[in-house]
């Protein structure tokens, strides 16, 4: 993207855990929450600038267990002056965790604008030896640049995953993934630096499929990974006349090395290759360039099972 197509966003900072310090890199309780500025967190992300023109605003510098009402009335208030303006594309809102998902409400309630709006925050202080805050800035700022958020309502991103502010809370008190919906689940995640929302995909009318007529559906077999797994069922399948593997690979469809050659043999043969995850959960991204080079596909959010329906139904056309 050119650096004129940038969307602007401006990053109010509220303080909490994602400002914090500490005295030492291991201390992960105890310390002073909102002790670093916008601009020392700004300054701890330059690759925001290249996802967008960035502006911060220093709304205040709290504990987020203080928070009052006053200055929810006034992030309200300045969210809306600012999404009332055309050269403003978005709001990013660095917020404590302890009442982010009554913050992430009230504006859900109250923020008029179909701009994005995103809470985001840290379980660890940024003085923490693996602070989660800074990854976390730049995946809310994706979410907030990405077209699929407006509309939305106020999110929170965290720990890779995107919900909605009606729905999120904070369920632990110190892991990591603390955030959840406990009756809807996350509206989307953050996979291989990428957004992808779990909005529905084209179904029944809009569906492109259809098997008028059809009779048989084209072989399509599923490799499941293992350790010292090696390329014998994907000859045999390609002796068996199979027009399409799914490949159900460790992790996010990691590839045993003992089997990459014959996958690529198969795509060199017309066979379509697809990468899933045996893990049962997650989303399978492009991966490696090397395997986008050798022609595999990967499944998104799909289990190897469907994979399987789909790229059966994708042969008939």
């Amino acid at each position: 993207m050119e650096k004129t197509e940038l969307k602007n966003i401006v990053i109010l900072a509220t303080g909490g855990t994602i400002a914090g310090k500490a005295s030492s890199g291991t201390q992960m309780t105890g310390y002073t929450a909102g002790a670093y500025s916008v601009a020392d967190l700004l300054a701890g992300v330059p690759e925001l600038g290249e996802l967008a023109h960035i502006s911060g605003e220093q709304l205040c510098n709290i504990d987020s267990s203080s928070l009052t009402d006053a200055l929810l009335l006034r992030l309200a208030q300045r969210c809306n002056e600012l999404l009332a303006q055309e050269d403003v594309d978005g709001v990013v809102i660095t917020h404590g965790t302890d009442t982010m998902e009554e913050t992430a409400f009230f504006l859900n309630l109250t923020v008029k604008s179909a701009k994005p709006v995103v809470l985001v925050g840290a379980m660890r202080p940024a003085t923490a030896v693996s602070a989660d805050g800074p990854l976390n800035i730049i995946n809310a700022v994706k979410v907030a640049v990405d077209a699929a958020s407006a509309g939305q309502g106020v999110l929170v991103m965290m720990n890779d995953e995107i919900y909605s502010g009606r729905d999120v809370t904070k369920t632990n008190t110190a892991n990591v993934a603390t955030f959840k919906a406990l009756n809807g689940g996350p509206l989307g995640f953050i996979v291989g630096g990428e957004v992808h929302y779990r909005s529905m995909r084209p179904h029944t009318l809009q569906s492109e499929f259809d098997v008028t007529g059809v009779t048989a559906l084209p072989r399509v077999d599923i490799i499941y990974t293992h350790i010292g797994e090696d390329r014998v069922f994907v000859d045999a399948a390609l002796a068996a006349g199979a027009r399409g593997l799914i490949y159900a690979g460790s992790g996010m469809g990691s590839i045993h090395e003992a089997v990459e050659a014959a996958l690529a043999e198969a795509v060199s043969r017309g066979v379509v290759v697809v990468r899933s995850s045996r893990t049962g959960s997650g989303i399978v991204a492009a991966g490696l360039e090397r395997w986008q080079e050798q022609g595999f596909l990967y499944a998104d959010n799909l289990n190897p099972q469907k994979a399987r329906l789909l790229l059966q139904l994708a042969l008939l056309r």
